[in-house]
């Protein structure tokens, strides 16, 4: 599966999250280890959801990018 994640900058670290996983999120002191950490939260969350008996949701979100004048 591919999932979309949006990384954001905060104030002194990065966070991540999954807009078709609701409640998975991750942070990291550089993009590289919030890349990480959202990969093995990624995966926690889906490994919880099935042991919880609970559908896994399939990715469903895209990201596109789109320029405007400055």
């Amino acid at each position: 599966m591919r999932y979309a994640i949006v990384i954001e900058k905060a104030e002194s670290n990065y966070s991540a999250y999954v807009p078709d996983l609701p409640g998975c999120v991750a942070t990291g002191t550089t993009i590289q280890e919030v890349e990480t950490e959202i990969r093995g939260a990624i995966a926690f969350h889906i490994e919880g959801l099935r042991e919880d008996g609970d559908l896994v949701p399939p990715p469903s979100s895209q990201v596109e990018y789109i320029e405007i004048a400055a």
